[in-house]
């Protein structure tokens, strides 16, 4: 499973190094490709449960995007981020990185867990689909 959560970190890594730009073709296939992957692999395999199968792919890739991000987080420009509204100037500079890394990696992980809801629903419904023509 974590090996093929690995196949989404690629893009995470590009996009943060500013390698890889959103709008573009290449984006989208690092966007599509790997949980295109993950439901060709539930199907070929008959994972007796794809949705939960997948859905723990996706907490895997939540927990890699988070670490990915957390680590390149300055080399990113996340230490050029501030709090606005209410909450800008009340807090400590250190306050303030330590919430929005907090809130990023809880993005992170939430983001994974619904790639792979997605993929594990699309995998769910592939199988029956399969499993219907082969009583057929």
């Amino acid at each position: 499973m974590a090996g093929l959560a690995l196949l989404a970190v690629p893009r995470v890594i590009l996009h943060d190094l500013d390698i890889l730009e959103e709008g573009t073709f290449v984006n989208l296939l690092f966007v599509v490709v790997p949980p295109m992957i993950w439901i060709a692999v539930a199907l070929a395999a008959r994972v007796p449960r794809p949705f939960l199968t997948l859905l723990a792919v996706g907490a895997f890739y939540g927990v890699f995007l988070c670490i990915a991000h957390q680590l390149l987080w300055d080399v990113s420009g996340g230490h050029d981020v501030r709090l606005g509204g209410n909450l800008e100037g009340r807090l400590s500079p250190g306050t303030e990185q330590l919430m929005i890394r907090i809130f990023a990696a809880v993005s992170g992980i939430f983001t994974g867990l619904l790639v792979g809801a997605i993929t594990g629903l699309i995998a769910w419904g592939g199988r029956r689909l399969l499993t219907k023509r082969e009583k057929a």
